[in-house]
Formats: C-alpha cells, structure tokens, sequence
C-alpha cells in the first residue's frame, strides 16, 4: 500500500522536494546549530544557574577563552549534525506529504465523514505530521551522536564513528520509545497548528499556494505549538541521551529524579531559548525549502 507518488516536474516531484529540502537543512544547521547546543546544554544542567553561572553552562571550560574560541564551542559534534539536520528536514519534508497523501488516498473519506470537509484536512495534516514524528525515530542514531557531542563529548574517549557504532549498536536507540512519544504530539501539534492557522487565521485553501508571509505566520504557530507540547518529554529524551554509553538509566528513572530534585518546573528547561529561536529556525528552513522546491523542479 502506498500514496500515488508525485509525478512529472511540477512542485512536488520526489527529487526537488529532496533537494529543496536538504538544502534548507544545511542552510539552518550553520545558522542555528550554535543556538541548538546552548538550548541542550540548558537542560542538560541540572546545577541551579545560580550556583554554577550561565557562562560556565553554556561554553563549559572554554567560558574564559576569547570570543573566537567561545563561539567555535558551540559548533561541537557538527559532522553528526550535519548528517542529522539534512536527513531530518528532507524526512520531514518530503515525509509528511507522503503520509498526507497516503491518509487522503485511503482514509480520506473517512476523515471527512467523521470531522467533516474542513476540520477533516487538518486532522489529516496533522496526523500525517504524527505519523512522520514517529517514523523519525529511525534518524535516532545521528540525533544521539549529536547531542552526545554537544553536551558530553567524554562518551567519545577518542573512538571513531564507525568503532562507536559498532561497539554500541543498540546503545545508540536509547530513548527510542521517548523519541516517539516526544514527536507523536510534537509532530502532530507541528502541522495541525499550521494548517489551522493557514485555513482558520489566514482563510487559504490551496496550502500550497501560500505566500513567503502566510507561510512565515502559521510556522511560527506551529513551531511554538509543538515545542511547547513536547517540552517535557524532550528534556527526558536528551537527558536519556547525553549520559555515558554505559549508562543503563530509565526514562521513568530520569523522571522520577527530575521531578524529586530539581521540581515540575524543569521539565521545561530549556523552552524559552527554544521558543525564541524556533520561530525564525522553523519559518526559515520551511520557506527556503518552499521557494527551493519548485526552483528545483524547474530542472529535475
């Protein structure tokens, strides 16, 4: 079973959303990477601020070194990244019109008899952005190495990429089951907001004959929807993540402790740096990757 595949050069050709797309993701990574590796260090902290200086949090032992070396901290585990961000984004992208059209082929009657016409797009926008949320977690292994690399690099001890994976395998989907449940709702909240905000707020029915404005309008509902949906279940999974390789640590463990030492209120850690950044992070991958894709499609 699956969704008609896009077909010819217009917009939606499988090609120029991938090249659209990946091109977005490396665009982003060398803009907001340096931000993502403060927004991790955040909550990976687990000292009060008070006691410990948001300098020394945020560039660790090079908080006394000059502005250069300072801000070259922020660029760790930036191969890992890299691979992360463009695997993800041409995932995300390509993903969940995919998924959207899989949902329209099959169910789409069924959605709109049960939500009608109009609520019945967006739940199907929505679910396919839940659907791709979960399928993300095959991107699982590069998303460790990442955070890894940001926020404890000592797990590394010198081991190359290739020795890591093989000595650690399944080490490397540690979190799993918190990775989907994080983008389940983070997912869904993602492309439900947008598409709320494009046909509710914004009155568009073709969603993809939105302008470079409407588009910067509903990503910028839909990022600040999703992340704050997730928040909790996204300090889990980093703090799941970031701990040595031979650490054997529960999720259910992580909670207990977080909630026990340092209260509820951590379980957003990290939210406002990621609510003000996600804004312009999300509206400039999705708005280059709109202008980029049919740009593409033009030769592919």
């Amino acid at each position: 079973m699956g969704a008609p595949p896009p077909s010819g050069k217009g917009k939606e050709s499988n090609t120029a959303r991938i090249l659209g797309s990946g091109t977005s993701g490396i665009a982003e990574l060398l803009i907001f990477h340096p931000v993502d590796t403060i927004a991790k260090r955040l909550m990976s902290n687990t000292a009060q601020v008070s006691q410990v200086g948001i300098t020394q949090i945020i560039f660790r032992e090079h908080a006394g070194a000059s502005v250069a070396k300072k801000a070259m901290s922020l660029f760790p585990g930036l191969g890992y990244a890299a691979g992360y961000k463009v695997a993800q984004r041409v995932y995300k992208f390509g993903g969940q019109p995919w998924f959207n059209d899989l949902i329209t082929h099959h169910y789409g009657t069924q959605f709109r008899n049960t939500f009608g016409d109009r609520k019945g797009k967006l739940m199907m926008q929505a679910t396919a952005g839940s659907l791709t949320g979960i399928g993300e977690v095959v991107l699982l292994p590069l998303d460790v190495l990442k955070i890894k690399r940001q926020v404890n690099p000592e797990a590394f001890r010198g081991r190359g990429i290739l020795r890591i994976v093989m000595e650690e395998r399944g080490a490397l989907y540690r979190g799993w089951g918190w990775t989907m449940a994080r983008n389940a709702p983070g997912s869904f909240s993602l492309f439900g907001a947008s598409a709320f905000t494009k046909d509710y707020v914004l009155g568009i029915k073709d969603y993809s004959q939105a302008t470079w404005g409407q588009n910067f309008i509903a990503s910028i509902a839909g990022a600040v929807a999703s992340i704050t949906v997730a928040a909790p279940l996204d300090v889990i999974k980093t703090r799941i993540q970031n701990a040595n390789f031979e650490s054997k640590t529960s999720g259910m463990t992580v909670f207990k402790d977080l909630i026990k030492n340092e209260g509820p209120l951590a379980l957003f850690k990290g939210l406002t740096p990621k609510i003000l950044v996600v804004g312009p992070k999300l509206v400039f991958s999705y708005t280059l990757a709109q202008s980029l894709i049919p740009l593409f499609a033009n030769y592919v």
